[in-house]
């Protein structure tokens, strides 16, 4: 494996390329990192001395670190999120530039504290990538052949509708027991933080559940598993994703199509078609309206898409 450094070029002094060599030493030999963590941190460190030179007009020496301001690390945080830089990877930047002026301190070469005081930025949450309303229902049914065996078909149809038609998160689906079976048109439902909520079940997917249970060779008490494996023990999430890489195979959609893509939809469609953000939230179980509000992005993008398409003043 080739040494990050001796490939990485930094842009300054003398004085402070020979205080890099002894902290990718350290990072080394001291902290134990790996070389793909050197590399990271050398990239961050090399992106930020390239933007000093062009910033105060000459390649930075040890003086020039020592005398930076707050307005000259905001302004390479500025910097690197106009170039179109995650929010994710400048703040790990800014991290870098903390522990480089950590060990310069610790050295006894700079001090400057002022960099204790700079905010990172907020990564930004993920925006949700759901399927449509077609590919969900293509889903369902391509699920009912994924298995010869009967019942482990009625099963997978069972998850998946309960996915999208309650909106549930994997391991609240598979945590069900028996006794959990809705029996009417609606059932409690465990998620985060051990915090319990009611959705409501549409028929279709308590028809769903009860072919299955129905078609399932293993009976159980109250308190057994509702989703079971091959051998009776509780279902495990990673064959429900399998499973689902399979039908979005068949399907030719995309490496987004998964399980959890399953509650995004339930989320996205039911906003599209007029729901609140205050019952998605509820019905969710976000403990944060903020959270539930990402799925606004997604139908906006949704709408943009069919107002370019449709209106008339928009395709000239």
């Amino acid at each position: 494996m080739v040494d990050p450094r001796q490939v990485t070029k930094f842009l300054a002094e003398r004085d402070t390329v020979d205080a890099i060599e002894d902290w990718q030493r350290w990072i080394l030999d001291e902290r134990q990192s790996s070389t793909h963590t050197l590399a990271a941190y050398s990239q961050d460190l090399a992106a930020f001395l390239e933007f000093l030179t062009s910033h105060i007009g000459k390649p930075p020496a040890l003086d020039d670190l020592a005398s930076l301001k707050m307005a000259d690390y905001r302004s390479f945080l500025a910097h690197r999120i106009n170039q179109g830089i995650a929010h994710s990877s400048v703040a790990r930047a800014m991290s870098t530039l903390r522990n480089f002026f950590k060990f310069l301190d610790k050295t006894g070469r700079v001090s400057n504290a002022t960099i204790k005081a700079v905010r990172s930025p907020k990564p930004k949450p993920p925006i949700p990538k759901p399927i449509s309303v077609e590919d969900a229902f293509d889903v369902i049914r391509a699920a009912a052949k994924l298995s010869d065996t009967p019942w482990i078909s009625k099963r997978d149809v069972a998850v998946f509708t309960l996915l999208y038609g309650c909106g549930l998160r994997i391991d609240e689906a598979l945590s069900l027991n028996r006794a959990d079976i809705p029996d009417g048109d609606a059932m409690t439902v465990t998620g985060k933080g051990n915090k319990q909520r009611v959705v409501p079940v549409l028929p279709i997917v308590r028809d769903a559940i009860d072919k299955y249970v129905d078609a399932c060779p293993f009976s159980g008490e109250a308190e057994t598993p509702l989703f079971v494996g091959a051998r009776g023990g509780r279902l495990n999430a990673g064959v429900v994703q399998r499973q689902m890489r399979k039908v979005r195979a068949q399907l030719g959609l995309p490496n987004t199509a998964t399980p959890h893509a399953l509650r995004h939809s339930f989320a996205t469609h039911l906003l599209g078609a007029g729901g609140d953000l205050r019952t998605i939230q509820e019905l969710l179980g976000h403990s944060s309206l903020s959270t539930t509000q990402r799925y606004t992005s997604v139908d906006a993008e949704r709408l943009m898409k069919v107002y370019e398409v449709s209106h008339p003043r928009a395709k000239r």
